[in-house]
């Protein structure tokens, strides 16, 4: 191994944490070693936990974030943490330079929080780049977080506690993974939170042959476009109006129509194309040459191009501009752009500040995994960890699961979840273990201040019944 590619041998040993008082709540902050088979350190997984003083054993949440790729920092500055970033109105990008306040919808007002950076992702890394490819897979990636957990309840002495997993995006198939891995260790998790879902890749890949995406999508497009009065708004009095019958009609007659593939007859295909001209406003002529198959980035940048203006994937409330406005596809997500620096740029201070932990390695948000991913769960199928997640409910009755979704999510619309989580096999008894909330927001839905508060309120409640 050559000096280049080595960590650096006094931070894999380094076995301190370092401790602050935040608010009312202590701090830790440190690296997990995960090891080999022989038992050397192969790679570090950096921590964040956060405890209440003198308030007696209460859950304990291990949470983190997804891409794959990405650290957990919007969890950690956007809604579980002691301190928020504020954003603009409906998420939009502040104005610099970007501030922290304290969060009066902090988690740690229920529970202690644990928050954890997969390897690749924030300062987490392997011993070498070779090693690191180890974890960026499914397999290795749920492998090594369950370890964490593992090694930290045991170190700090929380196995007495109730165990809850967090995760946002991918962040939701890792923990349905986790969750079923901890229990081989011995480790059951009294409840999962799963924050804008995706278990299963087949509801949302646009793979040929695979009309299922399409159909639990459309419900998504129907609130976006109400949202932004793009026609819709005039057949519709709310978005509860909307969304039902483009559930309604997504997964009944649109669904039916589009298993018929090329046999549909041209009038039925005009009546499906008028049908999602009235919920979207796209149209019926640029859906049937879309073969009535609305892609979604496609959608983002047709919905609004008479005003010149793109909306959002992560959260189609927002709006922005291409440079190439010939173009099919949007060239960035303005939602995304809008929270990229104001986050970035406020963890690198408050680690340094408020936690104490300084280093001139770079913070990694989505750079950090430079070898392609591998989609190994399962064997020989679209990426899936609802079978994991079945598994563990079964092998545990009392773990219960708390789903959160908004309406305005283009990357796991909200009826691709509630597909998912109807088609779990579960007994009948366990089904009742499932928790659904859907708000008015999109993936990231805590930077809608009321959606965050909800959100906060259905969490507290869930973990405390």
């Amino acid at each position: 191994m050559s000096e280049e590619t080595k960590v650096e041998p006094k931070k894999l040993e380094a076995g301190e944490w370092i401790t602050r008082t935040v608010g009312e709540y202590e701090a830790h902050t440190g690296f997990l070693p995960i090891r080999d088979d022989k038992g050397e350190v192969d790679a570090l997984i950096f921590a964040t936990h956060y405890e209440a003083k003198d308030k007696g054993p209460r859950p304990l949440i291990f949470a983190f974030n997804g891409g794959p790729g990405s650290p957990s920092l919007w969890l950690h500055l956007g809604a579980l943490g002691p301190k928020v970033i504020p954003m603009g109105p409906n998420g939009t990008m502040p104005v610099p330079p970007y501030q922290l306040q304290d969060n009066p919808e902090s988690w740690l007002s229920f529970a202690d929080v644990v928050f954890l950076d997969p390897v690749g992702t924030g300062f987490s890394e392997a011993v070498s780049p070779e090693r690191a490819k180890t974890y960026w897979g499914m397999k290795g990636d749920i492998q090594s977080i369950t370890e964490a957990i593992r090694l930290y309840l045991n170190r700090t002495q929380n196995l007495h506690r109730p165990i809850y997993l967090a995760g946002e995006s991918y962040g939701t198939m890792r923990a349905a993974g986790v969750a079923r891995a901890l229990q081989d260790v011995g480790i059951a998790c009294s409840g999962l939170v799963l924050i804008s879902s995706v278990l299963n890749f087949q509801t949302l890949r646009h793979w040929n042959g695979n009309d299922l995406v399409y159909p639990l999508y459309l419900p998504s497009f129907a609130a976006t476009s109400w949202y932004h009065k793009a026609g819709p708004e005039a057949n519709f009095s709310s978005l509860a109006e909307i969304v039902s019958e483009a559930r309604d009609f997504a997964l009944g007659e649109y669904s039916t129509a589009l298993m018929q593939g090329d046999n549909l007859s041209e009038e039925n295909s005009t009546k499906i194309a008028e049908k999602i001209y009235r919920l979207t406003g796209i149209s019926t002529d640029y859906t049937k040459k879309a073969n009535l198959r609305l892609n979604i980035h496609r959608y983002c940048k047709e919905l609004l191009r008479s005003k010149g203006i793109t909306v959002g994937r992560l959260d189609s409330r927002a709006q922005g501009r291409d440079l190439d406005w010939i173009s099919a596809e949007f060239e960035h997500d303005p939602s995304m752009s809008a929270l990229m620096a104001p986050y970035a740029m406020t963890y690198q201070n408050y680690v340094r500040q408020e936690l104490g932990y300084e280093t001139d390695k770079p913070y990694l948000i989505f750079k950090g995994i430079q070898s392609p991913w591998q989609w190994d769960m399962p064997e020989g199928g679209p990426p899936d960890t609802s079978a994991a997640l079945s598994q563990a409910m079964v092998r545990n009755p009392w773990m219960r699961v708390f789903v959160a979704s908004g309406y305005y999510d283009l990357a796991t619309p909200f009826v691709a979840t509630e597909y998912t989580m109807s088609h779990l096999s579960l007994p009948p008894d366990l089904r009742g273990n499932i928790q659904i909330k859907e708000y008015e927001a999109g993936h990231m839905m805590y930077t809608h201040e009321e959606s965050m508060q909800n959100l906060a309120r259905d969490v507290r409640e869930f973990c405390q019944s």
